[in-house]
């Protein structure tokens, strides 16, 4: 099967920046190295230049960064997120130009684009209204009721440093940022060589957002020499990438014995039950798979689907995928667009004729297609995907999916837990009770009942992240703004302390202080 194509598939207006656009970019830049050229996926044509910077530079980034945050992590919680209320706003206002940007340096389809600024929008709302709460003074039972007040705060880590991926400009290169912020810490970020631009218009509104000059340091430059230097002189390390590099970068932070959290890769299942609505099933399949080209650590690559209904939901679910329309347009009413590099594109066809040479069989797509784009490559299903095929176990990060059946929840869940990967599922059926028990049993860090994983990921009071080799952290929720923290336990002892009394033998002490365990266990008291 061949996705339909637009009659004009390529953009019609120039891709690159203008001179004072680039110019004013670079000026939020930390660097003292020459400019490098950025290219789009969309046509292979120059957006624009961006200095690079050196360790140096990313010394001096910290150097002010560190300077800024001392008067920050002063200020009342709530003072602080006042910038995220505005931010919120702003990034709705500023929409079209964002999703412009987000489009050219990612080849991403335009609705897809969108979803990056209901992101960024809903992290700011959320922060805002949560983190006072959040970072909260707490109470806690003290040793001795009464006697003992036991009080939990929530200080600030110092400058954290975020090193972002490429495949979501906007929300990957900020969303981390904001809750760091609103606990105290100014932040030094490196987003990925591919999605500068995106990034650089988010801080230049952060900054119109009143955000303090100081807090927000950006550096860029390539993962080993500048990233790494990023993550070498933080306080607190936030990383997303691939699982190989984020053991590095684990290491590397133990080592130092500072915190790190990681969103790593993933090899995430869809499982499609006998019960399940198959009209939404295959809608939710279609997107949940091909939403930014398969370019989503969360993005599905398995469906696992029951055999009672596999060959009418495989029916139904090729048909939308025959029917996709993809383009590389600055324009809505496509489907998918371009992988973002020649090397992605290579991974992509590699896995796919690995195993088609292996005896896997192509269900639709299954080419690469320079005729929309130079990097664009058909939604591709594959069939009878087995052990020894590099697209089984290995994250494709790309727009391919491998089908499997099975008889039973039991053997979806085996199946679906059977990788080294945990990070996000999907179970469809409509007994939602149902869904839940299975979804209990299957060991990754978010799982969509009836959603591929919209509705997880957007849930930003509830945490997300992954287990096993798809990470350690999370990000959203409270998790999401205390990682960025030191905790720290305040205890005021009054009247009695916790020597012997004068005239007290420390026998009957000790008997006296079992007596008052048991009273309390009794009690409930803990």
């Amino acid at each position: 099967m061949t996705p339909s194509l637009h009659t004009q598939p390529r953009p019609q207006r120039p891709l690159a920046l203008d001179e004072a656009t680039v110019r004013r970019m670079s000026a939020r830049v930390v660097a003292s190295g020459s400019a490098q050229e950025r290219t789009t996926p969309l046509t292979g044509e120059t957006i624009g230049a961006l200095p690079t910077s050196t360790p140096d530079d990313v010394v001096a980034a910290y150097e002010r960064a560190r300077a800024a945050q001392q008067d920050w992590a002063q200020r009342d919680v709530r003072e602080r997120v006042e910038f995220l209320t505005r931010l919120h706003d702003l990034v709705l206002d500023r929409q079209d130009e964002l999703l412009d940007l987000i489009q050219i340096e990612s080849g991403k389809a335009r609705i897809q684009a969108f979803e990056e600024v209901l992101d960024t929008a809903g992290v700011c709302r959320h922060y805002a209204k949560k983190a006072p709460s959040y970072l909260a003074e707490r109470k806690a039972l003290g040793a001795l009721p009464v006697l003992t007040q036991a009080r939990t705060h929530y200080l600030p880590k110092g400058v954290v440093g975020i090193v972002a991926p490429w495949n979501y400009p906007l929300s990957m290169s900020i969303t981390d940022a904001l809750p760091a912020l609103a606990a105290g810490n100014a932040v030094v970020l490196r987003p990925d060589e591919k999605s500068s631009f995106t990034c650089l218009r988010a801080v230049e509104l952060c900054d119109e957002a009143g955000l303090p000059e100081g807090l927000l340091q950006v550096v860029l430059g390539d993962g080993p020499n500048v990233g790494g230097a990023v993550l070498e002189h933080a306080d607190s390390v936030m990383f997303t990438g691939s699982t190989k590099t984020g053991r590095i970068v684990a290491r590397d932070a133990g080592e130092r014995l500072k915190s790190a959290s990681l969103e790593l890769g993933g090899k995430n299942a869809m499982y499609i039950a006998d019960d399940a609505d198959l009209t939404r099933a295959a809608e939710c399949a279609q997107r949940a798979v091909f939403a930014s080209a398969g370019q989503l650590c969360i993005s599905i690559e398995r469906l696992v689907v029951h055999e009672k209904i596999a060959d009418e939901f495989l029916r139904r679910f090729l048909e939308r995928v025959a029917a996709m329309k993809i383009g590389v347009a600055l324009d809505w009413g496509y489907d998918m667009g371009s992988l973002i590099s020649a090397d992605q594109l290579e991974r992509v066809t590699q896995h796919v004729d690995d195993a088609v040479a292996k005896g896997a069989t192509v269900l639709a797509g299954g080419k690469a297609r320079p005729d929309i784009g130079p990097y664009c490559y058909e939604p591709t299903v594959l069939d009878g995907v087995a052990d020894g095929m590099l697209c089984r176990d290995e994250e494709t990060f790309g727009p391919v999916v491998s089908v499997y059946r099975v008889s039973s929840d039991d053997e979806a869940v085996a199946l679906a837990n059977d990788t080294d990967f945990g990070l996000n599922a999907s179970v469809w059926t409509k007994d939602v009770a149902r869904g839940r028990a299975i979804a209990a049993r299957i060991r990754t860090g978010t799982v969509n009942v009836n959603e591929g994983y919209a509705a997880a990921y957007a849930s930003n009071g509830a945490p997300m992240g992954g287990m096993k080799a798809s990470g350690l952290g999370r990000r959203h929720g409270a998790e999401g703004i205390t990682k960025y923290t030191d905790i720290q336990n305040v205890s005021v002892q009054r009247l009695q302390g916790f020597g012997v009394p004068k005239g007290v033998s420390q026998r009957q002490f000790a008997s006296a202080l079992s007596t008052g365990l048991r009273v309390m266990k009794k009690a409930g008291l803990s």
